[in-house]
């Protein structure tokens, strides 16, 4: 399985849920995009432990099979199509997961995350 973590599922298993654990360690690839990414560096700087939690995350994304995924060109085209689906559907998400979304789709990921809205989009497996 090639998998997205968002940043809901990354914060579990970095305190060491066993079921995204399991999920994680079975996988052939882990991506995090580069927008869950951003939102979990914006976390750490408010919190207490941002130097232990930078840490923890550089030793993740050091891991085999771990990468950082960057929107591109291609990206774009696929935001304005699910943005335009959510549209007609009157079914929005926020920006950042509308982008998480296009990433996903785009790379044909399946995503690990706990926001339901995602299941708004029939073209994303969520687990």
């Amino acid at each position: 399985m090639r998998l997205a973590l968002d940043t809901n599922r990354y914060a579990d298993l970095a305190r060491g849920h066993e079921d995204v654990l399991t999920l994680v360690q079975d996988a052939d690839e882990v991506w995090l995009p580069l927008i869950v990414l951003a939102e979990l560096r914006a976390g750490f700087v408010r919190g207490q432990r941002s130097l232990e939690n930078e840490r923890v995350l550089r030793r993740f994304l050091g891991e085999a099979g771990v990468g950082v995924l960057v929107p591109d060109q291609a990206t774009t085209h696929t935001y304005a199509a699910l943005y335009l689906q959510l549209r007609a559907q009157g079914t929005p998400i926020p920006t950042n997961d509308l982008w998480i979304a296009a990433l996903v789709v785009q790379h044909g990921l399946v995503l690990m995350s706990q926001d339901r809205h995602f299941g708004r989009l029939g073209q994303i497996k969520v687990v």
